[in-house]
């Protein structure tokens, strides 16, 4: 979600921080704001909306200063409006913030009764001025920032500047990620390695509790008992060359036309095809003593999780539960001794998965990682992480990440299975063999583009749209409602093919557009049954199937979309590009803003 970048700089900090800021657009956001210190003196600007308003507002008010701190807001406490957005600021001390501070109102009202006045609704301001507060106490910069801390509750990354303190910064993370970057002279804070791509390969990531006194040539660590400590300094790959849309015309394109790489890279990481089995890296359990397998997510991540519980059930006959992350540990779960949770998560840094996670560790739980981040808060909390290797996605709506996900959770399945006895060598061969040609088949799929942008002009004229599936196929008819929902802003659902009777065919007219995902198969009858409902009420139906399917049932559909015929473990992730296409195509022709939709964030860092 927010983002932040700080520098402590021996160069001109307007530029690289307006810089840094554009990398971290992809997370989502309504504001946007920097703040400098120029011989001494703190200065801001902000601007409401897209990075393009605060550039012209620093284009008219221009600041000075070679180092600051600046920040992406997306609203929490408090609309998006300039007066809300960050950096926030009193006479003596700056502060960029990510998160929530739950105790905010009690520390509001205790410093109004000092003195105090707030010109925001957020949260975040009351940080300032307690940190204002204890330097007007006759603190030290470092033990105002120490003291404040402590009386913070909630989540929060933290970049933070004192007036006249020229050599200084600080930063501090609870619940959100935060990095220092170590450069020639210069340090620098970012709430992501990317922000600071363009400044440095060097980068440390801060552990939970920790808080950071930057100089120019060194990071000292503090963690949550303000003891010093060392965090290793890692060298990323990042470069702004990830950062390309190339010939597309917008981020997510690219990412949907990622997708046959990003799969052959992750099914690489885990498939043997010469013996024809999973290989997965050393863990300290094995699938024959696990009772019960738990996957818990958010958003894309829990159709992911969904369709893997049809894996784990059918392929390695394990009793499997799939949880909303947020919901999670508000139902109190009952742990079963030597269970298995499993998280999955693009960023590794969700909010809600990252509270679920360390309850579920609280609970005796094994505990796996499914991430695209290797070094992300879940993957450090890990018994075992299993990368995907997505690369960065930037498009706010999750594409190549989801299907990487169902790849990672694929091989698990089958491993899981041959570890119990349930796949023999043979069967496992086969798994595999069909995993492997997943890439190929997706760039097959890919070929239909042109064909669901035509079809795309017709769904974006509607109000409601329906998805539906069985089996597997049903959690991917759900993420294609989502990915419409997010980008189009047109009204979608999701459903079990199976379900339609039981409520939902009340809303089908001559309006209604119904995707019907439907691979040929032991659940393609029962399907194209409750498809035929929908014909028969003047639903407009656009079947996607492989042609043994649309030979057999197309008759009757406004429009067919062919697949290829394939194993069904491979049906997920190829039915998942169709309807990602369809609701790109269907926003690019409504004039949406794909890449960074309205509302939205990429990662989010906040309950």
């Amino acid at each position: 979600m927010c983002g932040i970048i700080g520098i402590l700089g021996n160069e001109a900090a307007v530029p690289r921080l307006v810089e840094a800021l554009q990398r971290l657009e992809y997370r989502g956001y309504d504001s946007a704001g920097v703040a400098t210190m120029d011989a001494g003196q703190l200065e801001r600007r902000r601007a409401k909306g897209k990075l393009k308003m605060l550039e012209s507002e620093l284009e008219s008010s221009p600041l000075e200063g070679l180092s600051g701190i600046g920040h992406t807001r997306w609203a929490t406490h408090g609309e998006p409006t300039v007066e809300n957005a960050h950096p926030h600021m009193a006479d003596d001390v700056v502060v960029v913030h990510n998160g929530i501070i739950e105790n905010f109102r009690e520390l509001r009202r205790e410093l109004t009764d000092l003195g105090h006045r707030f010109t925001s609704e957020t949260d975040t301001e009351v940080i300032v001025h307690l940190l204002s507060q204890n330097r007007a106490d006759g603190m030290s910069p470092g033990e105002a920032v120490k003291a404040a801390l402590k009386r913070l509750s909630g989540a929060f990354a933290l970049a933070i500047m004192f007036k006249g303190e020229e050599k200084l910064m600080f930063g501090a993370r609870r619940g959100s990620p935060l990095v220092v970057g170590y450069g020639d002279g210069e340090m620098y804070l970012g709430s992501d390695a990317i922000a600071l791509a363009s400044l440095t390969n060097r980068i440390s990531y801060l552990e939970e509790g920790d808080w950071v006194e930057l100089s120019h040539d060194r990071a000292m660590v503090f963690d949550e008992d303000d003891k010093p400590v060392k965090r290793n300094i890692s060298i990323i790959n990042a470069s702004s060359a990830i950062l390309g849309k190339g010939n597309y015309r917008h981020f997510m394109l690219k990412e949907i036309y990622d997708q046959p790489t990003v799969m052959a890279q992750t099914f690489g990481s885990f498939l043997n095809p010469f013996f024809g089995r999973v290989e997965l890296p050393e863990m300290p359990f094995d699938f024959t003593g696990i009772p019960k397998i738990t996957l818990i997510a958010c958003g894309t991540s829990f159709y992911a999780a969904s369709v893997a519980r049809y894996w784990f059930e059918q392929i390695a006959r394990i009793p499997v539960e799939v949880d909303i992350a947020s919901e999670f540990r508000y139902r109190d779960p009952i742990f079963m001794e030597g269970g298995l949770a499993i998280f999955i998560s693009q960023s590794g840094e969700t909010a809600d998965t990252l509270a679920a996670l360390r309850h579920a560790k609280a609970g005796g739980q094994h505990i796996a990682t499914i991430v695209n981040v290797a070094e992300s808060s879940m993957a450090r909390l890990s018994d075992v992480v299993l990368q995907t290797h997505a690369g960065q996605e930037i498009g706010v709506a999750s594409t190549k990440a989801f299907t990487c996900q169902l790849a990672v959770l694929a091989s698990l399945a089958i491993a899981a299975g041959a570890q119990r006895g349930h796949l023999s060598a043979a069967e496992q061969d086969e798994l595999v063999s069909a995993l492997i040609e997943v890439p190929k088949r997706m760039a097959d799929v890919l070929a239909h583009d042109e064909a669901i942008e035509e079809l795309a002009k017709d769904v974006a004229q509607a109000r409601d749209v329906l998805y539906l599936g069985r089996g597997a196929d049903f959690p991917i008819a759900m993420e294609g409602a989502l990915k419409l929902k997010e980008i189009s802003y047109i009204h979608a659902e999701g459903y079990a093919a199976g379900e339609m009777k039981h409520g939902p065919i009340a809303l089908i007219d001559e309006h209604v557009p119904i995707i019907v995902l439907a691979p040929s198969g032991n659940l393609f009858e029962k399907t194209v049954s409750n498809m035929q409902e929908v014909i028969a009420r003047s639903g407009k139906v656009i079947l996607i199937s492989d042609a043994e399917g649309i030979n057999s049932h197309g008759e009757g559909t406004v429009a067919t979309i062919e697949m290829p015929s394939v194993h069904p473990i491979m049906a997920p992730m190829l039915y998942a590009i169709p309807v990602q296409l369809l609701a790109y195509h269907v926003a690019v022709h409504k004039g949406t803003d794909v890449d960074q939709p309205r509302n939205l964030a990429k990662s989010v860092t906040v309950e």
